[in-house]
C-alpha cells in the first residue's frame, strides 16, 4: 500500500476514533453549572421523559433557597449521540418564577460530558404594565459532576431551619 493510501487509512480510523456516535452523552446524574448551581437527573425514561432536583446558588427573591424539582423530556438517544432536551424548574417555596431550559448534551474527545443550556426565567409582576420587565434569559452550561459515595443533591442543600433563615 502506498503512503497516499495508508494516511487515507489512518485518517478515516482517527476519524472512527472521535465520532460522536461513539460517545453518547447521558442526562442521568449530577451536574453543576457555571454558576455553582446544582442539577440532579434521574433516569430517563423509554419515553424520553425524565425529573430531577435543582438546587440554585443564584436567587431573585433572597433568603433561604430551597431545592426545587425539575421536569423534562430529551430527543430520542437512539437516533442521535448528542441530543437535545428541555425542562422546566418550579423553584419550591422561595421564588415566584418559573425557569425553562433547551439544550444539547455534548461529549467531548476526552470523555468530559457538557450540557450547553440557554435559559428564560419569567418572574411573577403586578401588572401588565410591567410585564416588560418578566423575563431574563441567559445562558448557563453544566458539566457532570462526580458525586462522593452517598452524597445526593438533598445533602448539598443549605438548611432553611436554622434561625438565619427567614419563615416562609
Amino acid at each position: 500500500m502506498g503512503s497516499g493510501g495508508l494516511a487515507l487509512l489512518l485518517a478515516l480510523a482517527l476519524v472512527t476514533c472521535v465520532s460522536p456516535a461513539g460517545r453518547k452523552c447521558e442526562l442521568s446524574g449530577l451536574w453543576r453549572n457555571n454558576q455553582e448551581s446544582l442539577m440532579e437527573i434521574s433516569a430517563v425514561r423509554d419515553d424520553g421523559g425524565f425529573q430531577g432536583k435543582y438546587l440554585t446558588r443564584v436567587s431573585l427573591a433572597g433568603g433561604c433557597i430551597r431545592v426545587s424539582p425539575l421536569k423534562g423530556a430529551q430527543h430520542d438517544l437512539g437516533e442521535v449521540a448528542w441530543p437535545t432536551f428541555g425542562f422546566t424548574v418550579r423553584w419550591e417555596r422561595f421564588s415566584n418564577a418559573t425557569a425553562v431550559f433547551v439544550g444539547q448534551c455534548f461529549v467531548d474527545a476526552g470523555g468530559k460530558e457538557t450540557l450547553a443550556t440557554t435559559w428564560l426565567l419569567r418572574e411573577a409582576v403586578g401588572s401588565l404594565e410591567e410585564d416588560w420587565k418578566a423575563t431574563r434569559v441567559g445562558r448557563n452550561v453544566f458539566t457532570r459532576k462526580r458525586s462522593h459515595r452517598g452524597k445526593t443533591l438533598q445533602s448539598w442543600s443549605p438548611s432553611c431551619e436554622d434561625g438565619l433563615a427567614p419563615a416562609l
